[in-house]
This record gives C-alpha cells, sequence and structure tokens, in this order.
C-alpha cells in the first residue's frame, strides 16, 4: 500500500500538496541573470526534447525502491510501467493522468497540470518567466531546478535535476509538506525516438471476476 501511495503522489504532487494552510510568498521571486540565462538553456533543451523513453527507479520517503520503464512524448503524453511486484501502471493521454492500481482494482485521474511533469511536456516551455520558479542551483556536474506546485505555496516542492553543462534530464525529487521526498530517478535514457501512440491510451478499470 505505502509504494503504491507514492506511486500515486509523485506524478499527481499537486493533489496532496495544495493543502490548506500554506501562506503566501512574501515577495516575487528575485533571480540573478546568471539563473535566468541556466533557465533559458534548460527551456531550449527541454523544447528540443520531443520525446524520451528508458529505465525509473522510484525512491520512497520510508527508503523502498520500485523501477520499472517510462515512455514520454510532448505535448503532455506519459507512461511509467511499474515492474512486478509493483501494481502500478500510470498513463497520461495529454490532458488527463490516470493512476491503475491492478491489485486494488483501482483507477484514480488526474489533469496533468497537477502533475510536476507539466512542467516539462509543455509544447512550449519558457522557465525564465515561469512563475513556480523559485531557485535554480548549479551543484557541480548538476544543475537543480526548483518549483511551486501552485503560485500560492511558500516553498518550493518539486526539484528538477538536470545534467550540467551537458544538459540532460535525470531526476525529479517531489517533497511533501512533512518534508517526507520521493525520488524518480532516470536510467539508459533514448531522446527523440517513435513512440508507440498506443502506449498513452487510458487504461481502463478491470473487469471483476465473477468466478467466485
Amino acid at each position: 500500500m505505502r509504494r503504491a501511495a507514492a506511486a500515486t503522489f509523485v506524478l499527481a504532487a499537486a493533489i496532496g500538496l495544495m493543502g490548506a494552510g500554506q501562506p503566501a510568498p512574501m515577495r516575487p521571486v528575485v533571480l540573478s541573470d546568471q539563473q535566468k540565462d541556466d533557465l533559458d538553456k534548460v527551456s531550449d533543451y527541454l523544447n528540443g526534447m520531443h520525446s524520451l523513453e528508458g529505465d525509473f527507479i522510484q525512491i520512497d520517503p520510508d527508503g523502498e525502491i520500485d523501477q520499472g520503464k517510462f515512455f514520454l512524448d510532448k505535448p503532455g503524453r506519459m507512461r511509467f510501467e511499474y515492474d512486478p511486484p509493483a501494481p502500478i501502471l500510470i498513463v497520461s493521454d495529454g490532458s488527463t493522468v490516470a493512476v491503475q492500481n491492478k491489485r486494488l482494482n483501482t483507477l484514480d485521474h488526474y489533469p496533468l497540470w497537477t502533475t510536476p511533469l507539466h512542467l516539462l511536456l509543455s509544447e512550449h516551455v519558457n522557465l525564465r518567466d515561469n512563475q513556480l520558479i523559485t531557485d535554480v542551483v548549479e551543484q557541480g556536474d548538476a544543475l537543480v531546478v526548483q518549483a511551486k506546485s501552485e503560485r500560492t505555496r511558500f516553498r518550493a516542492n518539486i526539484a528538477l535535476t538536470f545534467s550540467w553543462p551537458e544538459l540532460e534530464l535525470r531526476q525529479w525529487t517531489v517533497i511533501d509538506d512533512q518534508g517526507l521526498s520521493t525520488t524518480v530517478s532516470l536510467r539508459e535514457v533514448k531522446q527523440n525516438v517513435a513512440l508507440d501512440p498506443s502506449l498513452f491510451v487510458l487504461p481502463k478499470k478491470l473487469a471483476k471476476d465473477t468466478n467466485g
């Protein structure tokens, strides 16, 4: 159950992160010229990225690990297939994200804009002028872009990590209101590959077993 909750949480972050009691920001975020230049470079990279496929590893707040395969296809389409025994399948058709738990026979839907990946999967990305961005930090061979799931939040709760200076998306981390983090890291990534459109058809709820 914990892994299923983490899978739903990490790709539908704002559903659980928009909670009441978040104070409004005291003042607008002011980025340096260097940070703005870095965001322009990230935006150019994302605008040149039309599709991705590869493997992922997810680490939840308890240290439990799941893995599987992922597919991203702009604008807005994605698919995360978790390896057994995890029962989770996550699919977006470009506007709606469906989270299927085959073990519990549940199927939940969320708007794509409520997930961290809406920052990456838009047709045109302009992070410099995106008011959800709160900070940009160069950390050795990595560039970390911190963001909020909504404008009224006081602190960042999403961190997107890219290799640096040769840009490549490496991972993202989502932090809940208790400060607990769930991280998805990408491996063996292939960029701008042709992906079968059937990968992004939303799953349907499984038929109940009528054999008793």
